[in-house]
């Protein structure tokens, strides 16, 4: 696999730089010349003499403050090569971005007509059925996989029962451990658990809903190259999950928002700027993320928030609602 050009020049954040050893240098050697020049001069206080306060404030002002400057010297010159790095990343991002649009550009000349309009016809054909989602994962090398499968009967197609209630008004609530599942999306086209899990949500009103918006700004990030199995989060315990479900909001559950990757942050920030249907599927996908919490944090466990934590759709959550100002 390619090395990432923007990962290669991330900011080294330990270890000494050239101007911080020049610094350490700097310092050694004026503490050393003031303690030479302290051995050599002659006592400068007469026996009996009050003890004057003034010049030995004078006096450590002198041995101090050439020090402090020059370690504000040196952390400003650390601040600037690490924004200069950071200029650096933005800027192969960018880059990146502009080639693959240019490639794609470069590219549409030459499709064949037939070949436009079979691509049409299965994208539009992935939209209207529910099921479509169960070819997509959050993986570069599953997401290229994306195989048709055979649509459930959607709500309004499905008989109404006597009274005119309908099948799915009765059917037994959605389990746990399948709305994780179906969260996560099948690994690949050999998930069996998952697409069954998958099939069961669907057929949940509230759970189809966030599984669809889920699909959408998955499928969105990934035209942009972010994909949730490449974010690190970092661990967030149950309680701040329980604090954002019941209503907590900004600086005190900032932890929650675990996925800090700065390239996929500017992206996504960029875009939803720029681009309103990105930032209507974002909005749309936070509030169904929010209102599914709501309900599953009733009944849920320290552990079953856990694993719902782990799942691409809550990455995609953590990931979009620090980029949204969710947390701020």
């Amino acid at each position: 696999m390619a090395q990432n050009p923007i990962s290669d020049r991330a900011p080294s954040a330990t270890g000494l730089t050239r101007a911080e050893v020049i610094a350490i240098g700097l310092a050694l050697g004026w503490m050393a010349a003031v303690g030479l020049f302290f051995l050599i001069s002659p006592p400068a206080q007469v026996e009996g003499a009050p003890f004057d306060s003034l010049r030995l404030v004078l006096m450590l002002i002198a041995i101090f403050m050439p020090v402090a400057l020059i370690w504000v010297a040196a952390a400003a010159a650390r601040s600037a090569r690490i924004m200069r790095e950071e200029s650096f990343r933005v800027q192969a991002a960018i880059d990146g971005m502009r080639q693959t649009y240019l490639a794609q550009q470069a590219m549409r000349p030459a499709q064949e007509p037939a070949v436009e309009k079979k691509l049409d016809a299965i994208a539009q054909s992935t939209k209207n059925t529910e099921t479509a989602v169960s070819g997509f994962a959050s993986r570069r090398e599953v997401s290229r996989v994306i195989v048709p499968r055979a649509a459930p009967q959607a709500p309004s197609d499905q008989p109404a029962l006597e009274l005119g209630t309908h099948f799915e008004e009765i059917a037994p609530p959605l389990d746990r451990i399948d709305l994780v599942r179906a969260l996560n999306f099948p690994n690949d086209e050999h998930d069996g658990e998952g697409f069954a899990a998958l099939r069961r949500a669907l057929r949940d009103r509230s759970a189809r809903k966030l599984v669809q918006a889920s699909q959408d700004v998955l499928t969105l990030l990934s035209q942009d190259g972010i994909y949730m199995d490449d974010l690190r989060p970092d661990p967030v315990g149950a309680e701040l999950w329980h604090r954002f479900a019941k209503g907590e909001r900004g600086r005190s559950i900032d932890p929650l928002g675990g996925v800090r990757d700065r390239s996929s942050l500017a992206l996504v920030a960029g875009r939803m700027r720029e681009d309103t249907i990105f930032r209507d599927s974002v909005h749309h996908f936070l509030r169904r993320f929010d209102q599914m919490l709501i309900a599953y944090e009733e009944q849920a466990t320290d552990a079953d928030l856990l694993e719902l934590a782990e799942t691409r759709t809550a990455r995609a959550f953590m990931l979009l609602a620090r980029a949204s100002g969710t947390f701020d």
